[in-house]
């Protein structure tokens, strides 16, 4: 029951992701989304010091992994993301709000991926980080966004649990 659970919620939750980070109306195709992934790391690589082609990087691989959780590229751009957000998580003038926020989306998108073996493991880290980001930044609109679109997901999917 827990694990049908969390397969719904996975898919409420990739629905609201995909509405939230997809302003365009139409969706990038993966070869697109990797082509920025691999321009982003190239400008990070150019400006080590910087946190703002960091923060777009991970942000952008979060994007691509969410939209594609089972490409064969995926793990590749999730294990990129963790290893952008640790090295931002390092630097004296990193936003710890941002950071709170793209570790909670990168917790989403692992549950995303697998929900019966991930559902259960990350859902309170999703909340903790994206609660800890609108404390430390209550403006942050990331962060407000992710977890609203979290929320009515949960929402929808109690609404489901109670009418079955």
């Amino acid at each position: 029951m827990t694990s049908q659970t969390f397969k719904q919620l996975a898919a409420i939750i990739v629905f609201v992701l995909i509405s939230v980070i997809n302003i365009h109306a139409q969706q990038p195709s993966a070869d697109d989304m990797l082509n920025q992934v691999a321009r982003l790391k190239r400008i990070e690589a150019m400006q080590p010091d910087s946190i703002g082609p960091k923060y777009q990087l991970a942000l952008q691989s979060l994007n691509f992994a969410v939209m594609y959780p089972h490409a064969p590229q995926t793990e590749n751009v999730m294990a990129q993301a963790e290893q952008t957000i640790a090295q931002m998580s390092k630097m004296k003038h990193a936003d710890q709000s941002d950071l709170c926020t793209l570790t909670g989306f990168l917790y989403m998108v692992r549950i995303v991926q697998n929900p019966a073996q991930n559902g259960q493991r990350y859902y309170i880290d999703v909340m903790q980080n994206f609660e800890k980001a609108l404390k430390l930044n209550p403006n942050n609109t990331l962060a407000q966004q992710l977890q609203q679109k979290f929320f009515e997901g949960m929402r929808q999917q109690t609404g489901e649990r109670n009418e079955q």
